[in-house]
């Protein structure tokens, strides 16, 4: 049952073709993700939403959702947010280097698109300051009537989300060099606050004037004297903490897996809003039957009947990179591809990737050919590759048009889905010939036995087709993937150093007893369908 306020809110049922069912191994995320958090005058939380270029406004007290700036909107992959005086919103878009004000009226401007991974974001007595989360960032202040910006500081190592203290200073953490800092807006030498932490990606003050801060690799919250330097730690939470904001006496804690908690005394905590995926995209069935989902920046896993948990995640030590593509190829291997354009093995019991091939536009699909070569497809040129021992890139098909997914047929021909034509192709020694026509946005596919699987986005729709006689059979209709009708998503153009271009995927996997997973994009969970008869 979909939670009210949620990604696929108002969504219709699934339908499924006599024989079939269908069951969530996950439960649906009720955000992107949950980034830049900032208490509104109405005393919600309002929430920026970077993968979902999304804005909700969250009631604390009964977890009710609204969205305030829907994704296909002209705000764009916000990370963090700000109110202005008279109410209007300022959001940093961190993918498109620019900030934009919502006004009380509803409409959105850029006020800036010369900011690149713009991030932290602070109003002060009707003054505005970003930063640039980046290896030579800037911490800016920014004319609200669009004029020329003014510089305060240069070459920052990742400087993110920020705050004027009660002393008038602005008070910003910088997670390159693991601290916090000082300087007076109005000009002058910076002053280190606090060293040696948990990598700092948010400072807030509480009603005190203490600093309190998340660590990202950690998972600490922190509260630190400014004066003394003494140091509390609040609470222990998983790593990948964002953000954190204050309603009152109350501190509330982001997570990228769009959780939202609430952190009471003595180190107690209390769940305000769940977690879940955050945009799961590829998945893949490991030889014990464990399935594998790719979620951006973590991988989970769900074992045969058990719960899913984090396998891994971007703090975790060798973890790849943005992951897209995923196959698993022996126990606790698994072949994927980045955002960032590799191609790489991933063993993360083993804390270890190792880059196959690298520099490659937006890699989708992936997997590993009879004869032992990676196969994947190339979104960004049209491309389908083969990945050979040694980093050996060759061309199996070029001037397609839009590449994603990829499976093997039972002749061993390389097939592949054509979302600019709706197509499902086949690529053999002789050349490329049409499979399947008629659809709108295929994404992943799947090989079992004669039958091939089809996730069209579009249609949100899993289609069987039969390989002999090319009959064509609806499994399951009305599902929450691809974005919402009449939604058209603006480019993830990516963030360096964090990821490359993003953009969705639906991917599908198939368990040793015939069931199909989903991964359903849209509600942020995974599906599992069974034959039934």
């Amino acid at each position: 049952m979909l939670l009210p306020g949620g990604r696929c809110a108002g969504a219709p049922p699934i339908g499924l073709a006599d024989g079939w069912s269908v069951e969530r191994l996950t439960g649906p995320s009720r955000l992107f993700g949950a980034n830049g958090l900032r208490t509104g005058a109405d005393g919600r939380v309002y929430v920026a939403q970077v993968t979902g270029s999304q804005i909700s406004a969250l009631d604390i007290e009964t977890g009710a959702l609204e969205v305030v700036s829907a994704r296909g909107c002209d705000i764009v992959a916000p990370d963090d947010l700000a109110f202005g005086p008279s109410g209007e919103l300022y959001a940093t878009e961190v993918m498109d280097g620019r900030v934009s004000v919502r006004g009380a009226d509803g409409r959105t401007r850029v006020l800036r698109d010369d900011v690149p991974c713009a991030n932290g974001i602070t109003v002060h007595r009707g003054r505005l300051f970003v930063n640039e989360c980046r290896r030579d960032g800037r911490l800016l202040e920014l004319d609200p009537n669009g004029g020329a910006p003014r510089v305060i500081l240069e070459n920052l190592a990742l400087p993110n989300a920020m705050e004027v203290g009660p002393d008038g200073l602005l008070y910003y953490p910088v997670m390159g060099t693991n601290d916090i800092w000082r300087v007076d807006p109005d000009g002058g030498a910076p002053e280190r606050v606090a060293g040696d932490l948990g990598v700092p990606d948010s400072v807030k003050f509480d009603a005190r004037g203490r600093i309190v801060s998340t660590q990202i690799m950690t998972g600490e919250v922190l509260r630190i004297d400014p004066r003394s330097g003494e140091r509390t730690v609040l609470a222990r939470l998983s790593p990948d903490l964002d953000n954190l904001t204050f309603v009152g006496d109350q501190l509330f804690v982001s997570h990228l897996t769009g959780r939202i908690t609430e952190v009471l005394e003595d180190g107690r905590t209390r769940s305000t809003l769940p977690g879940g995926l955050n945009w799961p995209l590829d998945l893949t069935v490991g030889p014990d039957g464990s399935l594998y989902v790719a979620d951006g920046m973590s991988v989970q896993v769900i074992p045969p009947g058990g719960e899913p948990r984090t396998l891994a995640r971007r703090s975790t030590p060798g973890y790849p990179g943005y992951l897209r593509g995923m196959t698993a190829v022996a126990a606790g291997e698994l072949i994927a591809t980045t955002s960032f354009g590799e191609v790489v093995r991933y063993l993360p019991g083993e804390h270890r990737s190792e880059v196959l091939a690298e520099g490659l536009d937006q890699l989708y699909g992936v997997e590993v050919a009879p004869s032992g070569a990676v196969v994947t497809a190339e979104l960004g040129t049209g491309r389908v590759l083969s990945v050979r021992p040694g980093g050996r890139v060759e061309e199996l098909a070029t001037g397609l048009s839009e590449p994603r997914g990829v499976a093997f047929g039972p002749d061993g021909a390389c097939l592949v889905s054509e979302s600019g034509t709706g197509r499902i192709l086949s690529i053999t020694g002789s050349g490329t010939d049409t499979l399947v026509d008629g659809l709108r946005d295929p994404h992943g596919i799947l090989v079992r036995g004669r039958r091939l699987y089809v996730v069209d986005a579009a249609l949100k729709a899993v289609i069987g087709f039969d390989l002999d006689t090319g009959a064509r059979h609806v499994i399951a209709r009305d599902l929450p993937v691809g974005s919402p009708p009449g939604v058209t998503p603006r480019p993830l153009r990516g963030m360096p150093l964090f990821s490359g271009p993003q953009g969705p995927f639906a991917g599908i996997a198939a368990g040793p007893d015939g069931s199909l997973y989903l991964s359903a994009d849209g509600e942020g969970g995974v599906l599992v369908l069974r034959e039934t008869a």
